[in-house]
């Protein structure tokens, strides 16, 4: 009989015991990896995924970097606003291919200032704004300018009636005003419904009459025709948050526009989705909107940078500096952010401030598309925050 036998059942005993204990090691490791890595999605998934995809996609830039901070910024909250959702689902019922367009509009609506369309007559302005006052069940009103419009005839006038005068309020007082033509009055009358888009009140007979809230001034002029019209200054042009144009339409939607006025105008049938009080409630929520230290340095980088640019003869203003501000807040509220992004920036440079400047050469109305180039430069020669 073999000695050796009690040791090896002792040997193969510890390898067995070695083995059994590594499998429970190993299963134990592996069961608190998955935890872990479970505890990683539900972190994660609450992130914004457009935001880290596009700073993954983001070339690299030269100059200055932002360290931590927009990894602070992806925990902050990003949903949709079902009451933004009905109001943009409503009016893009009815003003079919043109999304860019109403979401701009919804923009100077939510920032609480007023928008200058310029475009061809017959691409659907007014449509535009009647929609926008449908939809929020407010009041709309068009006021037709021409070389003999008074400035009485927008505000309003005294009455003597009875004994007494009585101020008979004009067009102005409505919760949407569209000013078709703008550039088609005088420089008395444009001047009467800018003060009033400034101030939000109307002054007659040394009275102050408040206007509607909320406001909202869609003026609309044609850059082609210059026959019997008085060109707005640029002090006057400072006072709309955006030019814009709308364009034509797309082929397929251009179709689904014929289809859809078979029966009338779908806008007359329109149903409001949103109250105005909702409106005003998402205004002052617009405000709460947050913006980093380097995207505020962003902001005024670029407004810098069409004040020192050889090509710009007079830069943006600090009112157009505030604007910018304000439109950035709206779009990433629109976006369903809580915070502004360099992308929102970006995005709105261009119609927010091409109006706002004078280039080197030119006078007031310059051509659009010769400035619209110069912001892009301008836009350029900024570095993006990372």
């Amino acid at each position: 009989m073999d000695s050796r036998g009690p040791l090896l059942r002792t040997d193969r005993q510890i390898r067995y015991n070695s083995f059994a204990l590594f499998l429970r090691c190993g299963s134990e490791l592996l069961f608190k990896l998955l935890i872990f890595g479970r505890a990683l999605r539900q972190h994660f998934g609450k992130l914004d995924v457009g935001l880290i995809a596009k700073k993954a996609c983001r070339p690299a830039v030269s100059g200055r970097l932002v360290s931590g901070q927009f990894e602070q910024k992806v925990g902050m909250a990003s949903h949709t606003n079902p009451v933004l959702e009905r109001l943009e689902r409503n009016i893009e019922s009815v003003v079919l291919g043109k999304r860019d367009v109403v979401r701009r509009i919804l923009v100077a609506l939510l920032a609480g200032e007023h928008l200058l369309l310029e475009d061809v007559p017959g691409v659907g302005k007014t449509l535009l704004a009647k929609a926008i006052a449908k939809s929020i069940a407010g009041k709309f009103t068009r006021v037709q300018f021409t070389p003999d419009l008074l400035p009485s005839d927008i505000i309003g006038s005294s009455i003597y009636h009875e004994g007494e005068f009585k101020f008979s309020p004009g067009p102005i007082f409505a919760n949407v005003v569209l000013g078709d033509e703008i550039n088609r009055a005088p420089p008395r009358t444009q001047s009467a419904l800018l003060e009033a888009m400034s101030e939000r009140q109307a002054s007659v007979d040394g009275k102050s009459y408040p206007l509607p809230d909320p406001f909202l001034v869609i003026a609309t002029q044609n850059p082609f025709e210059f026959e019997g019209t008085y060109v707005l200054p640029e002090s006057q042009l400072d006072r709309f948050i955006m030019r814009i144009d709308v364009g034509y339409p797309a082929r397929d939607a251009e179709r689904n526009i014929l289809r859809s006025h078979q029966q009338g105008e779908p806008v007359d049938g329109l149903a409001s989705v949103v109250s105005i009080s909702e409106v005003k409630g998402l205004q002052q929520q617009v405000r709460q909107v947050t913006l980093d230290d380097s995207i505020v340095d962003y902001l005024q980088d670029i407004v810098e940078q069409t004040r020192q640019s050889n090509e710009i003869q007079v830069g943006v203003s600090t009112r157009g500096a505030l604007a910018f501000y304000r439109a950035s807040q709206a779009l990433a509220f629109l976006s369903g952010r809580n915070y502004v992004t360099p992308d929102d920036v970006k995005s709105l440079a261009i119609p927010v401030l091409s109006h706002r400047v004078l280039p080197r050469g030119f006078t007031a109305g310059s051509e659009k598309a010769t400035v619209e180039s110069i912001i892009e430069r301008c836009l350029r020669n900024v570095n993006v925050p990372v």
